[in-house]
């Protein structure tokens, strides 16, 4: 039963960051790298955020795959090189996601925090519901600038994905 709705989660995060992705193309690479006052600033630092912490996360899930030791890193500076490590993880995290079991997401694993030292117990369903609403948290944040510069933002509603992928 949950699985499936971490497999629609999962497939939901794929498609609202390829919408984003589109729409961000319309930006000058000076409004993608403009501080809007956001929490990482621009839309740079916000997409560049929200792969940093699908990596780490996913690298804390998996043990492997490559991790930043910062939130704030910009690991990529241009939309387009962003875009493609985008799709990259969104499928590697459908990918962990399918692999998963019903005994999977109940699961504990140990990690440790970037923004304290010590080790911290949780359980991977728990998580993996962090990991889908900080995208959907920062997302919102981005389509605040995209349509700040007065671009149509797209729509990235749950029930919207949910009719026109038929899994409503």
């Amino acid at each position: 039963m949950y699985h499936e709705q971490f497999l629609a989660l999962a497939a939901y995060n794929r498609w609202a960051n390829g919408r984003l992705y589109g729409a961000a193309e319309a930006l000058t690479s000076e409004q993608f790298h403009a501080d809007r006052g956001v929490f990482f600033r621009s839309l740079s630092g916000t997409l560049n955020h929200l792969l940093c912490a699908d990596r780490i996360w996913l690298r804390r899930l998996t043990g492997s795959g490559d991790a930043p030791d910062r939130l704030d890193a910009i690991l990529f500076e241009d939309l387009e090189p962003l875009s493609r490590a985008r799709r990259a993880e969104d499928e590697r995290l459908e990918d962990y996601v399918m692999g998963l079991t019903e005994a999977d997401l109940a699961a504990t694993f140990r990690y440790s925090p970037i923004t304290r030292p010590g080790v911290i117990e949780g359980r991977i369903g728990p998580t993996l519901l962090h990991v889908f609403n900080h995208q959907a948290h920062h997302r919102g944040q981005a389509h605040a600038v995209i349509t700040g510069f007065g671009h149509g933002g797209p729509s990235m509603d749950l029930v919207a994905f949910l009719r026109e992928t038929g899994r409503g």
